[in-house]
């Protein structure tokens, strides 16, 4: 199964926003068994989604000098049900950017309608803190989440188009 719940970034402002899309489809794993007839995708999954998408702005706010982790979620409100088909976005904003972690807000969109809405806390795991624990391997920023960051500095160098 795979771990990145983001298709692609549409806009970034750095320190302040972004927003990210996923397009759901009836192939994705996790329909096969949530539910059987029913396919709705996993509010876990739409959380996971937004993390990734505030994740990414937090990283970048520290020029991805700290590993990024998500500490807590102190709310989240499911308003309706994400299915197999829909296109959601993953909107957030970030609220709070301090030395220990950053706080964003975030929401999830099915076209206008808001699915979910959170308020996600991100830890920052400085250079040392992070070997002691987890040895010199990022494991937040690898792999297919280390493309979409490249495409997200990428963006952020070239100038806002109004």
């Amino acid at each position: 199964m795979r771990w990145i719940w983001i298709d692609r970034i549409l806009e970034f402002k750095p320190k302040q926003s972004a927003r990210a899309v996923k397009c759901l489809s009836l192939a994705e794993d996790f329909f096969a068994d949530h539910f059987p007839g029913w396919p709705v995708m996993p509010g876990a999954l739409m959380l996971e989604g937004l993390a990734q998408t505030g994740g990414i702005l937090v990283g970048e706010a520290n020029d991805f000098k700290e590993k990024v982790i998500l500490a807590k979620i102190p709310k989240a409100v499911f308003h309706r049900e994400v299915l197999a088909g829909d296109e959601i976005v993953y909107d957030v904003e970030l609220l709070h950017l301090r030395k220990e972690g950053a706080t964003v807000a975030g929401k999830v969109l099915v076209g206008a309608a808001l699915a979910v809405e959170a308020e996600i806390f991100f830890a920052h795991l400085d250079q040392s803190r992070s070997q002691q624990f987890f040895g010199d391997h990022n494991f937040v920023f690898t792999g297919e989440l280390q493309r979409i960051l490249g495409l997200v500095r990428e963006a952020g160098k070239r100038p806002e188009q109004s």
